[in-house]
């Protein structure tokens, strides 16, 4: 997930204003006669409070190893130091245990229960728990000192649970957001289908009439080479956009495959279905003003009859005509696309039919809030029918 720079701003505000606030408790170590000739271990307190310190500072990386290996080598250095100053305590009020070091072993519990890995994650909290509960100890074994170990265990308790629960929330955000990267992908993958399927199939009929109007007209024929070439590189740079979008998990597909097109872009689309010269018309019948419309409802009716055109190409060799219909209410978008062919014997139901492109098209159409059909004509041929609803306090 990529990093939000106020966040990051945030943390650092937030690290600088905890060194403070160790800074301020160092200070009050000091004064309590941490130095002192008494207490022959106060230096080693201080480093250790600085190591402690840069162990939660370093920004880590989820699921880090290194962490808790470090936090239990420096949990374990502090019981040995509270071991050995327990020794020297007497019954009497002593110096400071370190404070600022607890503060520093406090941060070092919350970010190995927010950061590291699961095993050795729980290994390093205990170790480390159990340094900061049992520092007070070093200034005497007391009630008092026990009373404030006992303290500063429910504070590495605290700790430890606020960095669990930032975990689960930001394992949920991570999981929410390859599910929408996986969702994008998926439509991509629905869109390469569409767009290269047009063009795949419009390449082949253009040759077909090339080859049919070679010897008649050899002008139409570089025309059409020359439409065949610009089909050709439109679905190489589609297909070269998506495989480095498939092969690089960490890219950030924010881009479509290929313009978004909507119900405005129709007529170039019937241009270039009719451009072979051969095989079935195109026709547009405009009903209502397009304007406005949102735009997932103009880019999926753009889709639909573009698949409606694809199939008719592949399926109705024999139709003559293919006729779009748009339609626009104040409270739905209709679409139509119906050719004139000879209906098979037996039509296969929609669900039954082979490929991905009216799933992908039932898909998109459904995501729309709108229904779609696809079924043979009363009068023969094939007719798509597709309705969006338009909510008109979502128009543009």
């Amino acid at each position: 997930m990529p990093n939000n720079p106020n966040r990051m701003i945030l943390r650092r505000l937030a690290q600088l204003a905890a060194l403070g606030a160790m800074a301020l408790l160092g200070i009050f170590d000091v004064a309590q006669g941490l130095f002192q000739g008494s207490e022959p271990l106060g230096l080693i307190k201080v480093l250790l409070a600085i190591a402690a310190a840069a162990v939660w500072l370093p920004v880590h990386r989820p699921g880090s190893t290194r962490l808790p290996k470090v936090a239990m080598a420096l949990g374990a250095f502090s019981l040995l130091v509270t071991l050995a100053s327990s020794v020297q305590a007497d019954t009497s009020y002593g110096p400071s245990w370190g404070l600022a070091e607890s503060a520093a072993l406090l941060g070092v519990c919350y970010v190995v229960a927010r950061h590291s890995t699961a095993g050795l994650g729980f290994s390093a909290i205990v170790v480390v728990g159990a340094a900061v509960s049992f520092v007070p100890l070093r200034a005497g074994q007391t009630y008092v000192y026990v009373i404030f170990g006992l303290i500063q265990a429910l504070a590495a308790a605290a700790a430890i649970g606020l960095g669990i629960y930032l975990r689960i929330i930001e394992g949920s955000r991570q999981r929410a957001f390859d599910a929408v990267r996986a969702e994008q992908r998926a439509e991509f993958a629905r869109d390469l289908h569409d767009f290269i399927a047009h063009h795949v199939t419009g390449i082949v009929v253009q040759a077909q009439g090339a080859k049919f109007i070679a010897e008649q007209d050899p002008k139409r024929v570089l025309q059409a080479l020359d439409q065949i070439e610009q089909a050709g590189a439109e679905t190489m740079a589609s297909m070269r956009r998506m495989v480095g979008v498939l092969r690089d998990p960490e890219s950030k597909p924010d881009a479509p495959l290929a313009p978004v097109a909507g119900v405005h872009e129709l007529g170039p689309l019937l241009e270039q279905f009719n451009a072979p010269g051969n095989g079935p018309k195109a026709r547009m019948h405009l009903d209502g003003d397009l304007d406005g419309l949102p735009v997932e409802i103009s880019t999926s009716a753009y889709r639909v009859v573009m698949e409606a055109l694809t199939n008719i190409r592949q399926h109705a060799p024999a139709a003559s005509a293919a006729d779009v219909w748009i339609r626009r209410t104040p409270e739905w978008l209709l679409v139509r696309v119906a050719n004139d062919g000879v209906t098979p014997a037996r039509t296969p139901a929609p669900r039954d039919r082979p490929g991905y492109g009216l799933v992908g098209l039932t898909e998109r159409v459904r995501a729309a809030g709108g229904r779609i059909s696809a079924m043979p004509g009363i009068e023969g041929g094939w007719v798509v029918d597709a309705a969006f609803p338009i909510d008109s306090r979502t128009t543009t």
